[in-house]
């Protein structure tokens, strides 16, 4: 009878536990059960298996933290697949960056520039259809708090197109808003260094937008998110404007992307942190009078648009 994939994993994780680097299995290539299930029985040269498509040995490495090299075909129809243990040292998290200069943490040449969710297929469609979502006019005003150095902002301009859009980016690194001023150089758009707990004092120079985005930015150590959403909804959005949440379910590894985040103590993710903030701003939007979507699957976008 062919292993579950329990006694899959049971194997992987005894492998790993006795110090082994590398792990490999042979399994028949997928393509041979192309249009069935997980589970289902595949008969293969007088053989019966069980199909497993490509998306669960990603999954399982996944979330094994490690790493699923590219598949190596064989001459009688199966894959060795080869997985190889992350460095969990190996994380953006851990560069040095100058203890003078804590806004450089996020800054050009820092650990957290390697890494570009414009690379991630899940967060480019569903930044799309949030603004679809979001029904904007024919010339939106956007604001991007904790722009970094405006890669998102360049995404929904082009995104927009042929819609002209008037653009202003906040973030506290020097270095990345200098980058944004390289990309964004038209004078229609407006790029401020600054603190995100201080938009306040911005006032009333930033004016109001038709789309507010805070992508990764309201769950940040020392930002007071109730207040800068507050903020948002209450003086920078127009009545017909709306505001698009990003939350973090992943984390970056040794160059691959992770599901969700790691607590101290727990070998899976924890998400109640994520899931209470989520639904807290989902209940803000919500009293504020604004129709609120949360899709995503790496990065949650919390859509809150005018009804």
């Amino acid at each position: 009878m062919p292993d579950s994939l329990l006694d899959i994993i049971e194997d992987l994780q005894a492998q790993l536990a006795a110090g082994a680097a590398r792990v490999s299995l042979r399994v028949l290539d997928p393509d041979h059960g192309r249009g069935r299930f997980p589970g289902e029985q595949v008969e293969f040269q007088g053989q019966r298996y069980v199909h497993r498509p490509l998306r669960v040995w990603i999954d399982l490495a996944d979330r094994l933290n490690l790493r699923l090299m590219t598949p190596r075909p064989t001459a009688d129809g199966h894959l060795e697949l080869r997985f190889e243990r992350l460095d969990p040292a190996a994380s953006w998290h851990n560069a040095d960056h100058p203890r003078d200069q804590k806004t450089e943490k996020y800054g050009v040449g820092s650990g957290f520039s390697r890494v570009s969710k414009l690379e991630d297929p899940g967060f480019v469609l569903d930044l799309a259809d949030a603004l679809a979502r979001a029904k904007l006019g024919p010339t939106p005003r956007i604001l991007d708090i904790g722009c970094n150095d405006a890669d998102v902002l360049t995404l929904i301009a082009r995104l927009l197109r042929p819609k002209p859009t008037r653009m202003v980016g906040v973030d506290h690194s020097r270095s990345a808003i200098a980058r944004a001023r390289e990309r964004l150089p038209d004078p229609a758009h407006r790029l401020v260094e600054a603190n995100v707990n201080n938009l306040a004092q911005l006032e009333p120079g930033l004016g109001r937008f038709d789309l507010v985005l805070a992508l990764s930015t309201l769950h940040s150590p020392g930002v007071d998110d109730r207040a800068v959403l507050r903020h948002i909804v209450k003086d920078l959005l127009e009545p017909s404007g709306a505001v698009i949440i990003g939350v973090p379910n992943c984390r970056y590894v040794d160059g691959e992307l992770l599901h969700g985040a790691r607590t101290k103590n727990f070998s899976q993710p924890e998400l109640s942190l994520m899931i209470k903030s989520v639904a807290g701003y989902k209940r803000y939007l919500q009293q504020h009078r604004r129709r609120v979507y949360v899709t995503g699957k790496h990065y949650l976008l919390i859509t809150g648009a005018a009804l």
